[in-house]
Order: C-alpha cells, then structure tokens, then sequence
C-alpha cells in the first residue's frame, strides 16, 4: 500500500524519536493542571493562568530564536531542545521528592518547555521539508498524526493510573525521560546536513523578527488557515483547565476516569490521519481542508452539558471522537500544505511565528476564559468556546487560492 512505503533508514529514525516523544507527552497529559490542583489545591482561575504563562512567556521567549534557527543546522537545534525540556522537568520530581514544590516552579518549567518545543517544532519542519521528498509530505505527516493520536489513546489512561498509584510527579518524569530518549533517536538520524546561508549582510538583523508574520499575511492560501487554526487552537485549549477542574472537581471523575475520557476517542483522530491521503487524492486538498475545518468546530459546545457518571463519560467520549477525527483528517493535510507552500529558507520563520501566535493567543484565550469562569462558572465558560468555535469556519479559504511555490535559494553543502 502506497501510505506503508518505506521513506528510507533517516526518516525512520526521525519517526522514532517523535513516537518516544509523543508517548511520554500522551502519559504526561494534564500534568501541571493535575499537579496544581491535587498537590497544590489551586483553583480555576490559578490553573487557567499556569497555562497560559507558560504559553506567552514561552512564546516571547521564543521569537528572537526563529530567525536563528532558520540559518542553523537543524538537527543539533533539535536534540538541544529535548535536553533543555529534558533537564527543565526533571526538577519537578526532584523538588517534590525534597518537599519545595512550588506554583512558581511549575510556572518557569512550562515557560522554558513552552520556548524549547516551539524552536523544537520549527527546526523539525524545516529538517523534514529537506529529508522528504515533496511527494511524500503527506505520507510523512500522516505518520506523525498517527502517533499522535496512538499516544493518546495509551498514554493518558496510563498516566492517570501511574497518578493514583505512585502521585502525580510520576508523569512528569516519564515524560522528561523521553525527551531525553527523543534526543538520543534524533542523534541516530546521522548523514550530513545543509547548511543555510544567509543572503545579504552577516548578523542579526531586526527585520527578521517579522519575517515569518510577513510570509504568512501576505500568503493568500496560508494566511486563512493560519487565521482559523490559531482561533480554532486557542478556544479549545482554552477550555482544557476549566474541564479538568469541572470533571475532577466538582463532577467527581477519578484522574483516571479524565484521562480515559480524552484517551479513548483519539482512536478518531488515528483513523483520521490514515483516511487524510486517501481523501486528498479523490476529492483534492482543498474541500477536504474545508470540509474536516468546518466539522472540527461543531463538538465543543456539548461539553458544557456534562453530567456526572457514566453518562457524563459516555458524552464526553462521543463529542471528542467527532472532534479529534476531524482534526486527524486536517491536520495532516494543514501541515503538508504549510511545507509545500513555503520555500525551504523560510520554513522555520513560518513555522516559529504560527506557533508563537498560537501559543499567545491560546494564553490570552485561557486567561480570559478562566476569568470568565471565575464569574460565570466552569460550564458557561465553556459553552461560550463553544459557541465561538461555530463561527470560525467563515474563515477557512470558499477556494483554493494556492500560488506557485517561491523557488529555492542555493544550499551549501556541510
């Protein structure tokens, strides 16, 4: 089958480091939120604004770090980065073991793991645009969606049971555990690498800040769906603390209950991944972008009518599987489209400055939703999202406006 070719020995190592990745992100899932409120008691508002500092914090941090990453090999960028969030989380478990946990601890690790996973994903970009030939993007991304998803149907019943059996730290040094893994897989990858070259003067210069913001808003296809997914992203992210505090406070769900809640419909999002090729090569890239974009959006509003038990389960189950297919089908296709309409010396701005606009505005999103959850409760704020969410479909692309890609500047060899 064409989507099971073999895309050669180096991607193969590139895969394994993401799927160690992904799986020790899938047991971690929640982590700080769960931290926060069973070890530190904090509520709502104090949860939603550990979220979203380490986001914007993260995220600012981050922006000068693009335009470097863009003239610098990659894959050193990239194994730098898992030790950083490697070295950054294993002193939770450390100061716990010792009695000094604290709410700002938790807030300066998610700041610095929020900055590295940012010039982590703009490197890895541009390194698969250069190890992937361009008709096998899809193949490649789809595979990454895969593990995705995989990992969260296993990691998160996991790590909710590894939380009721050994405390909540447990999760968070698997997962620091396996950026250190992921490190040790990206270093396999070995062969030479390109090396960038700047054109025009030598050193930093400050209009390469907004270079990547440039490229995307003056893009008549890419700029759209940066628009909607960033809107998309941060209303759903927004609601992630507020459910947790709703089902495992006042609803009374176990963690492992929680985890299991997200955990099983991500089998969607698997089956999404895998169908995305398919989809695309029947009915084209773009009313499949259009179709998955607008479906994704139609779930979230039912989680404001959460009960507790089973029921309460059995709906939070039903509307995330509606929602991680569609996203399992998008995705894929979304990231595809971003590396094939960008030349390969702009891949890491591009790709820095969708992240950090999306992890900026997902912190303000959650910010202002855990305020508003603070006054109107958990369940109003939610179906607020909700209700937003319904909306952004009127910014996906009504056609296919895809230009000719820019051609590609001269790389030496290292």
């Amino acid at each position: 089958m064409a989507g099971r070719r073999s895309l050669g020995r180096r991607f193969g190592w590139l895969w394994a480091a993401y799927v160690v990745s992904a799986y020790g992100s899938g047991f971690g899932f929640g982590a700080f939120p769960l931290i926060a409120i069973l070890v530190l008691h904090t509520g709502p508002a104090k949860v939603s604004a550990l979220s979203a500092a380490g986001l914007a914090v993260g995220a600012l941090v981050a922006v000068p770090l693009g335009p470097w990453v863009e003239f610098r090999r990659k894959r050193p960028v990239m194994i730098a980065m898992d030790l950083i969030r490697f070295a950054a989380m294993t002193t939770i478990p450390v100061a716990f073991a010792l009695g000094r946990l604290s709410f700002a601890q938790l807030l300066v690790v998610s700041v610095v793991v929020a900055a590295a996973k940012i010039i982590f994903r703009s490197a890895s970009g541009a390194y698969l645009k250069a190890l992937v030939p361009t008709e096998d993007l899809l193949v490649a991304n789809g595979r990454f969606e895969s593990a995705t998803w995989t990992s969260i149907v296993v990691g998160p019943p996991l790590g909710g049971a590894a939380v009721g059996l050994f405390g909540p730290v447990t999760t968070v040094l698997v997962d620091a555990v396996s950026y250190l893994l992921s490190a040790v897989g990206v270093g396999a990858i070995g062969g030479g690498e390109a090396r960038p070259e700047r054109t025009g003067a030598r050193g930093f210069r400050m209009g390469e800040l907004l270079d990547g913001w440039r490229y995307l808003l003056g893009h008549p296809a890419l700029r759209p769906l940066f628009l909607n997914t960033i809107l998309v992203n941060g209303l759903i992210l927004a609601t992630e603390p507020l459910l947790a505090v709703l089902m495992l406070g006042r609803l009374g769900f176990a963690p492992w209950q929680y985890g299991l809640a997200f955990a099983a419909p991500c089998v969607g999002g698997l089956i999404g991944s895998r169908l995305a090729r398919r989809l695309v090569a029947r009915f084209r890239r773009h009313p499949v972008l259009l179709a998955s974009g607008t479906l994704r959006a139609c779930w979230m509003l039912g989680l404001a009518f959460v009960r507790p038990g089973a029921a309460g389960m059995l709906l939070v189950i039903v509307l995330q599987l509606g929602l991680v297919t569609s996203a399992g089908v998008f995705n894929p296709v979304l990231a595809t489209c971003r590396l094939e309409q960008t030349p390969a010396h702009r891949v890491a701005r591009m790709l820095s400055a969708w992240t950090v606009t999306g992890n900026l505005t997902t912190a303000a999103m959650t910010a202002l939703w855990g305020l508003l959850a603070g006054v109107t409760g958990s369940r109003a704020a939610i179906a607020a999202a909700g209700v937003a969410l319904l909306a952004t479909p009127l910014l996906l692309p009504r056609r296919d406006d895809s230009p000719q890609r820019e051609p590609e500047p001269a790389l030496s060899q290292a």
